[in-house]
């Protein structure tokens, strides 16, 4: 942790953890990672239910959106443009992974300044590469951002070319599932496509959210399955996280998508 960030646990500043909690000793938690802009959580709403739901699938007892809320209300006094990640662990319990029967949820709020992206890479769009890890299948845990995050982490440490922007992960079938810190469409025959999220993968807040705006604005968006032969045939690939919004893809490895599609139309309609 920088010491520029500022870190709240269960409400009160502090600068760590107990090394029994569960969140450290087994990943046993889920978070969110939001964009502080002028004194705003973006998209909060969608960022809560979120948090909510993904501890809900874990048997993890979510603290009410007013808890929540004051928390980040002494986050935002901080840091009103930055980072702000939500952290919920199942809270401290005895050795072993038999879960507590009378856990007390831990909550950890960090803020902290945005990475230092260049402005160009929301105009002429970004490198990204093929990762060589593939994302096991998981069904249980499917689409839930948890804490456990070593196969991103491994993949993120393939490269360290800082003209790469992202890495994109299969599955172990060869099936698209995400990027390392994103969510992936492609646009083809006047359609988006975004991998399905059944088997592994993390169902982002800017995916849905992209997901319901391209509906209301009437472009189709379906979630499906398709491999690399099928997102290199596309007329455009997309990756979207909470930070970022969306950015699109002009490189990958030897495929060069020169020009934007819909990339500008979606762009507009994600933040409208």
């Amino acid at each position: 942790m920088t010491a520029a960030a500022f870190v709240l646990v269960d409400g009160k500043p502090a600068t760590s953890i107990s090394v029994l909690d569960r969140g450290l000793m087994y990943g046993d938690g889920v978070f969110r990672t939001i964009r502080l802009d002028a004194g705003q959580a973006l998209w909060w709403p969608e960022q809560l239910a979120k948090l909510a739901a993904d501890a809900a699938r874990l048997g993890i007892a979510c603290p009410a959106d007013e808890v929540w809320q004051q928390d980040v209300a002494q986050a935002v006094a901080q840091w009103p443009t930055g980072v702000l990640k939500l952290v919920l662990t199942r809270g401290t319990g005895n050795r072993g992974y038999a879960p507590p029967q009378a856990a007390v949820p831990s909550r950890l709020v960090v803020a902290g300044p945005l990475p230092a992206w260049p402005a160009a890479l929301w105009e002429t769009g970004i490198e990204a590469r093929l990762c060589a890890l593939r994302l096991a299948r998981q069904p249980r845990l499917a689409g839930i951002k948890h804490l456990n995050r070593l196969e991103n982490v491994l993949a993120r440490a393939e490269w360290d070319d800082p003209a790469i922007q992202e890495g994109l992960l299969l599955d172990e079938a060869g099936q698209v599932i995400g990027g390392v810190s994103s969510n992936v469409f492609i646009y083809r025959a006047g359609e988006l496509l975004t991998p399905r999220l059944d088997r592994c993968g993390i169902a982002g807040a800017a995916r849905a959210r992209l997901m319901a705006r391209a509906a209301a604005y009437g472009l189709p968006v379906h979630e499906a399955e398709f491999d690399l032969t099928a997102l290199l045939a596309a007329d455009e690939v997309l990756l979207t996280n909470s930070l970022i919004g969306v950015w699109r893809v002009a490189k990958l490895d030897r495929r060069v998508w020169p020009q934007p599609a819909i990339y500008p139309v979606v762009r507009e309609f994600l933040h409208a």
